[in-house]
């Protein structure tokens, strides 16, 4: 597993399948999968960012696979400041701002109750016993006392109400005057203890994986979506699939958050139990096109090929497969151009056929208009042309072939 630290990521070892490794090594040291994670960015506007001193977070999130020992994974990735935390608790949500009385578990950091994540690093809990039920919604609270922070770390659009509130009351069965907010801060994992047959699926996108204009608090994403087929599937009820979606990501450029090459070894190989990618990305590289504000913007389809091939081969290295996915339409959306459609072509025929990838998600083909393959299909359409609905996160879902991952 690659683990890593404040300067960026150290190689222990390959996050391999944790399928072909032996028993798990007993509760104090047991090995890990992810079953929920987010991409973690820098809130850089005054409207992410908030004063949370004297706070406390309750943020859902919604897990894939379910185990009994749980442990999860706080960020300061792109913090200025150490980070310090304390009174985390983990319980089953009950909806809203509240959790299910007799659920709730303390959680410790080398045995302490506050836990000091340095400036660019993480901070894994200590591992608990506690029986999560895969497809669940999973509380995480955590009080943050007064210090200085002068940038936070978060996920952005989580399309999930998470909550925050004065004081310390991170045990509470329920918050009082609590606060909405729309993104996840200082949250980016959840692993359960490993179990056989257990292994992740890494999802790594833009918008279209992060789940935009799709039912806030509904997680009909397309990798819920496929999370909630593989818990149907015999002997494919541990695999867990992680999110690292980021909207308007892109692959070759930072665009909104880190690139997908710039954030490969955080998002990808360093997720606990990895053994496959999915990647959906180079939409917004494209959509540059028309509104170039300088040479970086002029990415060809060669130099899209090229990033996805690096993010194939960085897989393969770490013994796991990748699979490329394809660009879904974008015709009528308004960054959508002659140029950039030429190019979302060349890319789609590239992943079909350059032998690249272990396996190829057409997505372009499951949510196309059948008269106008440029466009996306009506019933599957948001609105804006660019973005599925929940319709078109459904099909997304559904269409992929289960023997991927066997």
């Amino acid at each position: 597993m690659r683990m890593r630290s404040a300067g960026g990521v150290v190689l222990l070892s390959a996050a391999l399948m944790m399928a072909g490794r032996g028993e798990a090594r007993g509760e104090s040291h047991p090995q890990w999968v992810g079953t929920w994670a987010t991409s973690p960015m820098l809130a850089e506007n005054t409207l992410r960012m908030h004063d949370f001193s004297g706070m406390t977070l309750r943020e859902i999130v919604h897990v894939s696979a379910g185990g009994e020992q749980i442990r999860i994974r706080l960020t300061n990735e792109f913090g200025k400041d150490p980070l310090m935390l304390s009174d985390v608790h983990v319980a089953e949500s009950a909806g809203a701002d509240a959790t299910k009385a007799g659920t709730d578990h303390e959680l410790t950091f080398g045995g302490e109750k506050t836990v000091r994540v340095a400036a660019g690093a993480v901070a894994y809990s200590d591992p608990v016993a506690m029986t999560l039920a895969p497809m669940a919604d999973l509380a995480v609270s955590f009080y943050v006392p007064s210090q200085v922070m002068r940038a936070e770390t978060f996920h952005d659009f989580a399309d999930q109400d998470n909550y925050m509130v004065s004081g310390d009351v991170a045990g509470a069965t329920s918050l009082t005057d609590a606060k909405k907010i729309e993104s996840w801060y200082f949250l980016d994992g959840v692993d359960v203890a490993w179990t056989k047959g257990a292994r992740a699926i890494v999802t790594l996108g833009d918008s279209i994986t992060d789940g935009a204009l799709s039912t806030r608090n509904a997680n009909r994403r397309w990798p819920d979506v496929l999370a909630a087929r593989l818990q149907q599937e015999h002997g494919m009820e541990h695999v867990g699939v992680v999110n690292e979606g980021i909207g308007g990501n892109r692959v070759v450029n930072d665009g909104y958050g880190p690139s997908a090459l710039a954030r490969l070894d955080r998002d990808v190989l360093a997720q606990s139990g990895a053994a496959y990618v999915v990647v959906l990305e180079s939409i917004n590289d494209i959509g540059r096109y028309p509104r170039a504000l300088g040479a970086e913007d002029n990415i060809t389809a060669a130099d899209l090929e090229q990033g996805l091939k690096q993010i194939a081969d960085a897989a393969h290295e770490h013994g796991m497969k990748a699979y490329g996915a394809t660009l879904t339409p974008y015709g009528g959306a308004g960054y959508s151009s002659e140029k950039g459609e030429q190019a979302r072509e060349a890319v789609n025929n590239w992943i079909r056929t350059s032998g690249t990838f272990d396996g190829v998600i057409d997505f372009d083909k499951i949510t196309q208009d059948p008269a106008n393959p440029t466009h996306f299909n009506p019933l599957y359409d948001s609105g804006d042309h660019l973005h599925p609905n929940d319709a078109g996160y459904k099909a997304m879902g559904e269409g992929i072939d289960l023997k991927l991952f066997q």
